[in-house]
Formats: C-alpha cells, sequence, structure tokens
C-alpha cells in the first residue's frame, strides 16, 4: 500500500567518513569498526577506524553491492563497467553500457587474499547484465538483483536471482524495471526490492529459501506494492532497520527514505547529495547510519536511533 501523508525531514548531524572515491556504493561495516565500500571505478575499498582509505581488491568491471556471506568471504554484485557525466564537479552514471563494459556477475572475493573468483555470470543461458545490490538470507542463500541495462535502443529487463548454498542459481522474478535495492524482514518472511526510475519499493512473501509467492501476477512482476514515490524520485539500494521499516536511498532528493511495512513514508534523513545510493549500520547497537555519498565521492555517518536490522552474517 502506500500512504499520502507526509514524511518528517531531517537534517542530521553527519560525521565524513571518507572522501574523494569515486562513486562509492555497497557500504558493509565490520565488528572491528573498519568499513568496506565499492568504488564504480573498479575497487573494492577499506575505511579504517582512523579514516584512512585503502583499496584492497581491483576487481575491475564495476563493483556494485557488498555483502558477508556464510563462507566469511565478501561477495560482490559486479555490474561490469560505468561512464560518468561530469556535472559541477559531480559524477553522475551514464545509464547507457559503456564501450569497455565486461558484463555482469556474482564474485567471491577472499579478503585474506585478495583472490577474486566469479561464481555467476549467466543463468539458464542469460547473461547476467548489470547485478546490482544483495542480501544473505539465514539460510546462507544470496538474493541479488540484476539492474538491467540500456544498449542503445534495447533496455535489458532486470530480474531478482537467488543462489542456494549448494552453489545453484536461479531466476525467481523476471521482469523487473531497474531493479536495485534488495533486503529481508527481520524474520525473513518478506523480501523486498526498490525499481529505480518507477520510485517503487515492492515486497513478495517468503516460502522457502529462494521461493517466493507471487500475489500480484498483473503487475510488478507478482510483487506488491509498498510505497510509490511521489514526482521525480528515483530509488538505489535499501537497507533494513531494527524495526522492520525499509531505508531507502532515494536520488534527486538526496535522502534516505524510511518506508514502514505499511507503506507509509515515515522520514526523510537529507543529506544533500543528489545521489545518495547505500547506508548499512554500525557502531554500538548498530545505531550509526552509514551513508554512500556518490556524487560527491564521500560517505558520511550519522546516529540513527532505531538501530539497523543485525544481518544473518
Amino acid at each position: 500500500m502506500t500512504s499520502s501523508s507526509q514524511p518528517e525531514i531531517i537534517h542530521p548531524d553527519m560525521t565524513e567518513v571518507a572522501s574523494g572515491l569515486e562513486f562509492p556504493e555497497g557500504p558493509v561495516w565490520m565488528p572491528d569498526g573498519t568499513l568496506y565500500v565499492t568504488e564504480l571505478s573498479g575497487f573494492v575499498t577499506r575505511i579504517g577506524v582512523d579514516h584512512t582509505v585503502t583499496r584492497v581488491v581491483g576487481p575491475a568491471g564495476s563493483p556494485n553491492g557488498l555483502a558477508i556471506g556464510s563462507d566469511g568471504a565478501m561477495w560482490c554484485t559486479n555490474s561490469g563497467g560505468w561512464d560518468f557525466h561530469d556535472i559541477m564537479g559531480m559524477k553522475i552514471p551514464v545509464t547507457e553500457l559503456p564501450a569497455h563494459y565486461s558484463g555482469g556477475r556474482l564474485e567471491r572475493i577472499d579478503l585474506g587474499t585478495g583472490a577474486v573468483e566469479t561464481v555467476c555470470a549467466a543463468v539458464d543461458g542469460h547473461n547476467l547484465v548489470g547485478p546490482n545490490d544483495l542480501v544473505v538470507d539465514a539460510h546462507g542463500g544470496i538474493w541479488f538483483t540484476d539492474h538491467g541495462r540500456n544498449a542503445g535502443r534495447i533496455h535489458h529487463n532486470g530480474a531478482v536471482y537467488y543462489r542456494d548454498v549448494d552453489g545453484t542459481v536461479r531466476e525467481v522474478v523476471q521482469p523487473l524495471h531497474a531493479p536495485n535495492g534488495i533486503g529481508l524482514s527481520p524474520d525473513g518472511s518478506v523480501l523486498y526490492v526498490a525499481e529505480t526510475h518507477e520510485g517503487r519499493v515492492y515486497a513478495w512473501n517468503v516460502t522457502g529459501p529462494g521461493q517466493l509467492e507471487f500475489a500480484n501476477p498483473l503487475g510488478g512482476a507478482g510483487g506488491m506494492m509498498v510505497h510509490g514515490f511521489p514526482g521525480n524520485q528515483l530509488l538505489d539500494s535499501l537497507a533494513i532497520d531494527a524495526d522492520g521499516n525499509v531505508v531507502v536511498a532515494t536520488l534527486v532528493t538526496g535522502a534516505l527514505s524510511v518506508i514502514s511495512p505499511q507503506g507509509e513514508c515515515l522520514e526523510q534523513w537529507m543529506l544533500g547529495d543528489p545521489m545518495v545510493t547505500n547506508v548499512c549500520f554500525g557502531g554500538d547497537g548498530l545505531r550509526t547510519a552509514y551513508a554512500t555519498l556518490s556524487a560527491t565521492g564521500r560517505v558520511v555517518a550519522f546516529d540513527y536511533p532505531r538501530g539497523g536490522l543485525k544481518l544473518n552474517f
């Protein structure tokens, strides 16, 4: 459902954690206080507690999303490469597949050795186009989105995939229009996906590992529309907070929008960058939000009183 009530507008006091990054995304907070992010220019980067920035892995292409898997490795959705517009000193992605595009893939990264393994680049004969975001369920399975991309007059549809712990990857939801952020409710019973250009958050009931209930086969590839954003508000990645709200990065507006499971937009945390792309939670009680401000190449932190949802791994 979608609520017409007006959200509370919040301007938090922010601390800059890192700057000078090349379109950062996919933040993952580690128990030792370090933060890992991707850079769409082709790197996985560690930010130390002293704000030291170190590029630890260069898997090429464009690593987008990161998550720690049940095996302790870092898993990465790699969208294969992006070009950028430079607009008044800000980086804005070009939606077209670039000449240097190297193909989409799901990767496993050994943080100890830096080894990068391509785990999946095609499913049932269909190449992955733009894998974007991922979430690991309690079984150790990995849900991930393929954003799709434009190639001239051709638009490649997006989809949602599931990689089981036995290594099997299957397409679960298709077609979607530029699916981006993906997350699970606190009990794992609901899968949330944000469509970028439609500005909508959809939900599916999870009936088993990699299995969904398709409630509405006439639209949204069977998903229930939780919230549709008015105006020119585009959506990127998302995370779930401790109360089960969907915290979705909202492009153009430059905010993190907090959507209740019932579909009400409760708040918008205004962060001052038109390309707020991702958020994760860390610190004591997971009450620090770390957001990527990608157009200006920064990562910031601020207090988030509800706290974030503890991830499975």
